[in-house]
């Protein structure tokens, strides 16, 4: 079981339906082509839930695998708010943050007082898991970010542009994960705003999912010089992964054999000029002992 799964245990992923976490672990250990077979019988408000327990980025691969029809009734079946998440992150190009967002769902206005923040952020933790609540104008451009702590503590009367966090650290969506994780490296928040250049706020990222996304980058970087695709798992029939890993095995055995060929072009020329010099040398042994017979013929006459 990888990491994914294991945060249903750990109750990262908290009120899921038995049925639900059962096929969930199946999922995230295969191939988005066949989680989307697997997937496929169940009615799309299922998909839905499946899907938006995954990573953001997992979950677009899986959705890409369904036929157009089905997967635009998916989409229509999800909420607004992540239906549009959705379509944004297809936006932008794979192994880049913008894949990995989620809709930042606790979004406020800076005049917004504690007591209304509170009562909206209950109604939303029956969603998602809340860590920040995040402050924009009302051209959604990101002015701060509000600590559930500090909330807690500050009057109910107290405004958030009061208690909020200034000029909040954000990513941008056509970061590299290699990028991000070097930003990222003195500062280790459990969630991080995604914003455009100009501070428009346009999703979320948990430190969690970007951590994972890049082990698995890490991991799949030596499996591509033998042809292992970045989505193959244990559970990939052998014949799909004979068609990717086939090729590059002949490609090795040539290139091996090229090798040996090298190998023994040198070793047989150097065997050759080792014989070469033997026979000069026995060639000149030869005409020295001539040499010395006929000057001992000669003092002996």
């Amino acid at each position: 079981m990888n990491d994914t799964a294991r945060e249903i245990e750990s109750g990262a992923i908290r009120e899921i339906e038995p049925e639900i976490r059962t096929l969930f672990t199946k999922v995230v250990e295969r191939d988005p082509r066949e989680a989307a077979k697997m997937l496929e019988p169940y009615p799309d408000e299922f998909v839905v839930d499946m899907l938006e327990l995954l990573n953001p980025a997992a979950a677009l691969k899986i959705l890409e695998r369904f036929e157009s029809p089905r997967r635009q009734t998916i989409l229509a079946t999800a909420s607004p708010e992540t239906n549009q998440q959705w379509m944004r992150n297809q936006t932008y190009p794979e192994r880049t943050i913008g894949r990995l967002m989620q809709p930042p769902l606790a979004v406020f206005r800076p005049r917004t007082t504690v007591a209304e923040a509170t009562e909206q952020i209950r109604c939303l933790a029956g969603k998602a898991i809340i860590t920040y609540a995040f402050v924009t104008d009302d051209q959604e451009k990101l002015l701060g970010v509000v600590v559930m702590r500090d909330m807690l503590l500050a009057q109910s009367n107290q405004t958030l542009e009061q208690i909020m966090l200034t000029n909040p650290f954000y990513l941008t969506p056509e970061m590299s994960l290699t990028d991000a994780m070097r930003s990222v490296l003195v500062r280790h928040y459990p969630v991080y705003p995604v914003c455009e250049k100009t501070g428009r706020l346009l999703g979320l990222l948990r430190g969690q999912m970007l951590f994972e996304a890049e082990a698995i980058e890490l991991s799949a970087q030596p499996g591509e010089m033998v042809g292992v695709e970045r989505e193959e798992r244990l559970t990939t029939p052998w014949l799909r992964s004979l068609k990717f890993r086939h090729p590059w095995l002949q490609v090795n055995l040539f290139c091996g054999l090229l090798a040996a060929l090298v190998v023994d072009f040198f070793r047989k020329r150097s065997i050759a000029s080792l014989r070469w010099q033997y026979s000069c040398r026995c060639s000149s042994v030869r005409q020295l002992t001539l040499g010395c017979r006929h000057w001992q013929f000669a003092c002996a006459g």
